[in-house]
């Protein structure tokens, strides 16, 4: 990711291009924030409120504009965050209560997590309205997408099979949930 940031923000600058954060950007945590009312008024529509939401996270756009909407819609649901094990800046950074940075040589088959700390503008949002932080290894990755594939009968990126990892892993107590 880092490398990515660096090469779009050098050709914004070199052609007098805006550069907008992937998903440490106050626009973009909002129109994220759109996936968290969406799963709200469907639970809502189905008069089927969740307990839990997990919710796949990277640099933190995605899971901090969904926990805003669905805490403001759902005040009673968990949301819990799951990244891959070894991009666990999130946990570590939850953990401490600083963020904290994955170490260069961490890989994952999760592409679209890669980051290498939470945001600055994330991780507050996160510390005040996620109720914990999950990870999942590559294999339980696989294993989700595999379980997608067969039974629900859906292709699912590695990155959007976290929270699936996390659930068939039994890292998260769904039981009567």
């Amino acid at each position: 990711f880092d490398e990515a940031k660096t090469e779009a923000y050098n050709i914004c600058q070199r052609e007098g291009l805006t550069f907008i954060h992937p998903f440490d950007d106050p626009h973009v945590i909002a129109g994220q924030g759109t996936v968290g009312l969406e799963i709200a008024a469907d639970a809502v529509a189905l008069q089927c409120v969740p307990d839990q939401v997990l919710i796949p996270c990277g640099g933190g756009g995605l899971s901090s504009g969904s926990a805003v909407a669905l805490k403001s819609r759902l005040p009673d649901v968990a949301v819990f965050v799951v990244e891959p094990a070894d991009f666990d800046d999130t946990a570590r950074s939850f953990a401490s209560g600083n963020r904290v940075s994955v170490d260069g040589s961490a890989r994952s088959i999760c592409d679209a997590l890669q980051t290498s700390m939470p945001g600055k503008l994330t991780f507050p949002i996160i510390q005040a309205l996620v109720s914990g932080v999950l990870t999942v290894t590559d294999a339980e990755v696989r294993a989700a997408m595999r379980f997608a594939f067969r039974h629900l009968k859906l292709v699912v990126e590695p990155g959007g099979a976290v929270a699936l990892a996390a659930i068939l892993s039994g890292k998260i107590d769904t039981a009567g949930k």
